[in-house]
């Protein structure tokens, strides 16, 4: 089944502004590209849509993401840096892209 434009329009890096939210133990990114501000890891994030994608997390602290909600990996962050997931829906987890370190 392919992928409804609604839903590529939400998630593509190339429509509107990254969002700004505040770090926090869930998150419930609405577009491609999020900017995480303070320093609270990231546990869960909600998933804007239920099949198969990527998001773009970028951090304003050294909060990163841990393995403890849905995401599968992991990983510390530093200021400025962006960490890439995709979205899993067999197993409802994100997943790191790369190595990110």
């Amino acid at each position: 089944m392919p992928i409804v434009a609604s839903d590529w329009a939400v998630l593509s890096p190339y429509t509107g502004s990254p969002a700004t939210l505040a770090s926090a133990a869930t998150i419930a990114p609405s577009t491609f590209l999020t900017v995480l501000t303070g320093n609270t890891a990231v546990v869960t994030i909600t998933p804007p849509v239920t099949h198969a994608h990527m998001l773009a997390l970028q951090f304003a602290g050294v909060a990163g993401v841990t393995a403890a909600g849905n995401i599968l990996t992991a990983k510390a962050s530093i200021a400025g840096m962006v960490i890439l997931f995709v979205f899993n829906p067999n197993t409802q987890k994100y997943v790191p892209v790369g190595d990110n370190a």
